[in-house]
Formats: C-alpha cells, sequence, structure tokens
C-alpha cells in the first residue's frame, strides 16, 4: 500500500512541474488576459425645428444617478450598495413604488431572510425535483419557483416604507446589463442629493452621477396641450427602454434594452437621424472581472436635428380657426365632435399645417375636453361627398364618356325598383356643361358619367340601370388612384389610413353612380390634400413631407449646416390631357367665384385667388356614442392663388345633423387669410 501511495504521489508529482515548466507561461498568460467589453453611452437627441427656425421640440438637460454593474458583483454586493444609496437619496415616490413588481418583492424577500426561504424546500422536493430529467441549471430554476409561489402574502406585505425604498433602488440596479450604465433616478433630483453622491463615490462601487436629457416641446399651452403634439410623437423613458413590440428591431440596430428612443409618428420615422452617435467606451477586465482599463473608442454626438416644413405659427393659427368654428358649429349638434384640415405646398409637396381638434370625455372628471386631433388627416377616413367630382369628370375625359364642354341633362333620374337619383336643386338644372355642373355640384351630371363609363349610354325614364358595375367601379378607382384617393400618399409618418372600399364591388350597380359623387369609398383628409393639389400643379402627384431639412446638431443654440436637404418626389403625372386639367381647374374657379358658384357667399377673401369644391356627403355616423343615426359630413378641397398655386388645403367636418351648416367653407376661409396674411408678415420682417 506504501508502494502504491508512494507511486502516485510522484506521478502527481512530475505532472504538476510538466503543467508548471511547459505550460506555466501560457496559462499565467491567460490568467492577466484582457476581456474587451464595449459600452455605448446616450447622447441628447436630434432638436426638432419649424420652417422659420423656431425651435418646436429640444432637450432639458437633468442631474442624473446611475449604477453600472461589474461582472464579479454578487447580488448581496448591490443591495448593500442600494442600502448605503437609499440613505442619500429619495426614491420612494408614488411612480417608483407602484412600479415594483411581487416578482421584485419575492426576489428581494428571499435575498433578506435567506434562512426562512431555505425552509420553504424540503427534503421531498429536492427529491421530486431530481427525479426528473433535468440539467442543475434546470433544477434550480424550478426549485426557485416553487420558494417564491410558497412566500404568503403576509410576508410580501412586511415590507417597511424604507425596505421598500432600497427594492426600488436595488431592481433599478438589477435590470440593466453589465458594465451598461443603468439609470437611477433622473427626476427631481435635487442639488443636495448630486453633491452628496457625488462626494461618497469611493464607498458607493459602481454609482455615478451625471448630466442626463428630459424631451420637451416648446409651445405648451397653459391647459398642458401642445402644439402638433401627437404628429411629433412620443419618446420612451429611461425606465421603459425599448418598446417590446420592437424590441428585436432595435436591437439589431446596435441598441441596449435601456436605451430611449422614438415610440411613435414623428419621433419614430426618424428615429434613426434624431438618435445620434453614441458614445463607446471599453472597458477591458480581467478574468475575475475587475476592471482594469476604459478607453473611449468613438466620441459621442448629438442626433441630427430636423427642420419642419410647417411654420409653428401658421400651425397655431389653424388650430385656433379650428378650435373656434367647430366650437360655434357644435351647437346643438350631439354628434359633431371633431374637424380636421390639412394644408400643403402643391408644387413641392411640404405640408404647412396638419390640424385636427376633437371634443373628448376625460373618464377621470367626466367633463369633455379640447384634444389634439392633427392624426386624425391620415388615420381616419370619411365618405367625403361632391369634392371628388373633379375626379369624377377627368374619369369621364379620359375614358370617353364625355368631353369638355359636352352637355347633359340634369333632371331626376327614375330606374326601374330603384328610388330617384337627382341633385341637391330637387327638379334639376336642365341642359348643364360640365362647368356648370361643377359650379353647381350637379349630381345628375356626374351620374350620367357615371352610367356612360359603366357601358350604357342612355338614360331611358323607368327603365333599367343596366351598367356593369365591376368594369365602372374599377375605372373609377383607378382613375382616382392617381390623384391619390384610395392609396396611401406616402407622408412620411407611420400609421396611415387607406380609407375603406377599396377592392370591394358594390352589390348593385347604383352604388357605382353614388362614388362618382363621393359617396361609397372612404378618404382621409390628407388623400384631399393631395388630390386637389394634383388638379391644382397640372395633374403631378407629389409625396406630402413634414421634414424639409436635416441639419447637423450645433451648440450654440442656432441650425447647423444643412446635412440632408428633402426634394420633391413626383409619383406619377396623370394619364390626361393638360387640357382637360384646365378645364376641371376653370369649374372650381368658378365654385369659389362665380355668383351662381356653391362656395361664393361663404369663401370671402377672393382677393387671393382661391378655387375649390364643396362637398357635402350623408353618411352612417361611425364615432364614440353607441348610436347609428344618419348623418352629414361637410367637406372643401381648394388651392390659390388660382393661376400660380401655393397653398393647397382640405377640410373635413363630419356627423352634421344638417346638411345647411357652412362651418366647412368658414374655416376655409379663415385659413387662407392666416396664410397670406402671415405670408405678408415674413415679407415685411426680410
Amino acid at each position: 500500500m506504501f508502494l502504491i501511495v508512494f507511486v502516485l504521489f510522484s506521478i502527481l508529482i512530475v505532472r504538476l512541474g510538466f503543467l508548471q515548466i511547459v505550460y506555466g507561461e501560457n496559462y499565467s498568460r491567460e490568467i492577466e488576459q484582457k476581456i474587451e467589453v464595449p459600452i455605448d453611452s446616450s447622447v441628447p437627441r436630434g432638436k426638432i425645428y419649424d420652417s422659420e427656425g423656431k425651435l418646436i421640440v429640444g432637450n432639458t438637460p437633468q442631474k442624473a444617478i446611475t449604477y453600472t454593474r461589474k461582472n464579479n458583483v454578487t447580488n448581496e454586493d448591490i443591495l448593500e450598495t442600494a442600502k448605503q444609496l437609499a440613505g442619500y437619496i429619495q426614491k420612494d415616490s408614488e411612480e417608483d413604488l407602484e412600479s415594483i413588481t411581487k416578482r421584485d418583492k419575492q426576489d428581494y424577500w428571499i435575498l433578506l431572510n435567506p434562512d426562512d426561504a431555505e425552509k420553504k424546500i424540503t427534503e421531498k422536493d429536492k427529491t421530486k425535483i431530481a427525479e426528473k430529467d433535468l440539467n442543475k441549471e434546470q433544477s434550480d430554476k424550478k426549485l426557485y419557483e416553487l420558494l417564491r409561489e410558497r412566500i404568503t402574502e403576509e410576508e410580501l406585505k412586511s415590507f417597511s416604507k424604507d425596505e421598500l425604498e432600497v427594492l426600488a433602488i436595488y431592481r433599478e440596479m438589477t435590470s440593466g446589463s453589465m458594465l451598461s450604465p443603468q439609470m437611477i433616478k433622473n427626476k427631481d433630483v435635487t442639488d443636495r442629493e448630486f453633491a452628496v453622491v457625488s462626494e461618497n463615490l469611493n464607498s458607493l462601487p459602481g454609482v455615478d452621477t451625471s448630466i442626463d436629457w428630459n424631451r420637451y416641446n416648446a409651445y405648451k399651452s397653459k391647459d398642458a396641450s401642445e402644439t402638433l403634439s401627437s404628429v411629433l410623437g412620443k419618446v420612451t423613458t429611461s425606465k421603459e427602454g425599448l418598446p417590446s413590440d420592437m424590441l428585436e428591431f432595435f436591437e439589431s440596430r446596435g441598441y441596449t434594452r435601456n436605451d430611449r428612443v422614438g415610440k411613435s409618428y414623428l419621433e419614430l420615422q426618424y428615429e434613426d437621424v434624431l438618435q445620434g452617435q453614441k458614445q463607446i467606451v471599453k472597458n477591458f477586465t480581467d478574468k475575475a472581472g475587475n476592471l482594469i482599463e476604459s478607453k473611449t473608442v468613438r466620441e459621442g454626438q448629438s442626433g441630427k436635428d430636423l427642420v419642419l416644413s410647417i411654420d409653428i405659427e401658421f400651425q397655431q393659427q389653424v388650430e385656433k380657426i379650428i378650435e373656434r368654428n367647430l366650437a360655434s358649429a357644435k351647437i346643438g349638434q350631439p354628434y359633431m365632435d371633431r374637424a380636421m384640415v390639412s394644408v400643403m405646398n402643391p408644387m413641392n409637396g411640404e405640408m404647412l399645417a396638419m390640424a385636427g381638434k376633437q371634443y373628448v370625455k376625460d373618464e377621470e372628471t367626466n367633463k369633455t375636453r379640447v384634444a389634439d386631433f392633427a392624426l386624425g388627416n391620415m388615420t381616419t377616413s370619411y365618405s367625403m361627398g361632391s369634392v371628388v367630382k373633379g375626379a369624377t369628370v377627368l374619369t369621364g375625359y379620359q375614358t370617353g364618356a364625355i368631353s369638355p364642354g359636352e352637355r347633359l341633362n340634369d333632371r331626376p333620374l327614375k330606374f326601374k325598383s330603384t328610388q330617384v337619383k337627382k341633385s341637391w336643386n330637387t327638379s334639376g338644372f336642365g341642359l348643364i356643361n360640365d362647368l356648370y355642373a361643377l359650379k353647381r355640384s350637379s349630381n345628375v351630371y356626374m351620374f350620367l358619367t357615371a352610367m356612360r363609363i359603366g357601358g350604357q349610354q342612355r338614360y331611358v325614364p323607368n327603365g333599367p340601370l343596366s351598367i356593369d358595375k365591376v368594369e365602372g367601379i374599377n375605372k373609377f378607382r383607378h382613375n382616382f388612384a392617381q390623384f391619390g384617393l384610395g392609396i396611401k400618399t406616402g407622408i412620411d409618418l407611420p400609421g396611415e389610413q387607406t380609407g375603406y372600399g377599396a377592392g370591394q364591388v358594390p352589390p348593385e350597380a347604383g352604388k357605382v353612380l353614388d362614388f362618382a359623387i363621393g359617396q361609397y369609398d372612404t378618404y382621409t383628409p390628407l388623400q384631399l390634400v393631395q388630390y386637389v393639389s394634383t388638379i391644382a400643379n397640372g395633374g403631378y402627384r407629389i409625396q406630402p413631407h413634414l421634414v424639409k431639412e436635416i441639419r447637423e446638431p450645433s451648440n450654440d443654440g442656432t441650425l447647423g449646416p444643412v446635412f440632408q436637404e428633402v426634394k420633391p418626389k413626383v409619383y406619377n403625372k396623370v394619364d390626361m390631357k393638360d387640357a382637360w386639367i384646365k378645364q376641371v381647374q376653370e369649374g372650381f374657379r368658378l365654385v369659389v367665384n362665380d355668383s351662381q358658384g356653391t362656395a361664393y357667399g361663404y369663401i370671402k377673401n377672393k382677393q387671393y385667388k382661391i378655387a375649390g369644391k364643396t362637398g357635402t356627403a350623408q353618411a352612417l355616423y361611425d364615432g364614440p356614442l353607441p348610436v347609428n343615426p344618419m348623418t352629414w359630413n361637410v367637406t372643401f378641397v381648394g388651392y390659390a392663388p388660382y393661376d400660380n398655386p401655393e397653398i393647397a388645403i382640405s377640410v373635413v367636418v363630419p356627423w352634421s345633423t344638417t346638411d345647411k351648416t357652412h362651418v366647412n367653407l368658414e374655416i376655409a376661409d379663415e385659413v387662407f387669410k392666416a396664410y397670406f396674411d402671415l405670408k405678408e408678415k415674413h415679407t415685411e420682417q426680410l
């Protein structure tokens, strides 16, 4: 036995000597080897300016306290640091305490009561888990889940307020990635808290003080509403980090989970521009996880700034015009709760204003308030009525159904087994041409045009309506789409709606006639302004856009150099003769400027050379109230000056109980005046 032991020890000594002499240096090098860990830190987000260089959205610097977790730190070490930090800062607000989950409390209880926690798992439990075909990691997880389930509600409620404050800090510390700064507190950090923590950093391993930023809208009114807020969008908070539904998308682009990002509309659409270039620091650690050295690989740079095509002063005026006129028109109108206005430069697609207002009921106070509804211009759609008759007439020209100047007989149309179809002048206008039909908004002229497009050339009183409804509706939709009706406009915002009806075959042929007067498919206010812009500029459908320029960041409060200018994007030239478009332009001019025009008495600022088209559509109410009466949508599209257009607008006010309201035209008239008054003001300031 002695000889065997002697031989074994001799072999072991020889082996250890071999390892020490032959591989010792390699193993020593491996132990001392640096491990490279890249860390990125956030930078201020790019600002948003209006077309005149006025700051709309900026960043307010704010004091912040962060924690960076090292590789070799245990949960017990973190808890000790959290207890120390709780003595220097306050983190016991209602928001802080409400963010603590049941799982957080369970983990915290186990950490504070290791002996009691151990008693909750019996040997029988361990044996039962061991009998399952699980590896050690899976077994430990199962036992831990069992332990958490056995913690009682009384035990979870046993925490004092001070202990919950420590937990609020602890959960923030453990929620971040290794060696990645995690925000502990960046809201309402007092000067005293910032100073005390800064003085005690040596006794608070991993804790640091820094400057964070908070996004703000410079145009915030007394009632806390923000101009253009719904279009500008929101940015996640430091607690939210990356949105869960876009986690993989952002992580694939190098973001970390606690990064703040744009989560809606402009902030989301231009995230890659606004986010900026994060500072990248490489931390080098040894095998034990001890930090050896830090090296800055790339300096951070603030996000690039956006310059919008919107003049914020004009935007505010349009919002006031909508709010004032809607409030007046709403009296005695139980369903009229919203109005939208889109304003666009028809020559280059720049959005000059995108405004909307909506009456909403506050669920907490049960009081009605006026909310921003600018997004309604692209996210809601309605039957728009006679404003589409310009597209109907042009479709008639293009298909050969009618020719410019052709006369048709406007009188009530009676088809077999259907209700009479007629114009608003119930006795009819008699023999009229296309210009008169546009000026007076004849329905029958459009019905007869639609019949010819569908293959029925003659109207026979009390005879059948024998058009090909599929061919008719397809021809209409094909041509309407050339103007942007029924398809996305392509605006630089996510979430645009196309409206309803596209692709559907009408249940009966009469619906094709309704389509011709804007009472079948639905469109968005934004589609309307693109449509009228296409007529105004001679037939070019242009992409609407809110961002005019992207600028390099600047530190002195002024706009930096231009990084990128957004050029006009023409989608298509309509497949129609220039002379045909000019004919419809003349019809639109007569609507406003001829004494018989449907807008003549309500568009008073004729000095601006306004052209346009009125619309009234009977539609089923489908708003927030639990009723479905028949209502009226009143609309308007127009542009000015008609001989050299620089502004095009659409106005949509749905769900009136009467077709006698003219709130759509009153809004339009004031918007044109506001635009040209502001233009004159800017000219005088030059």
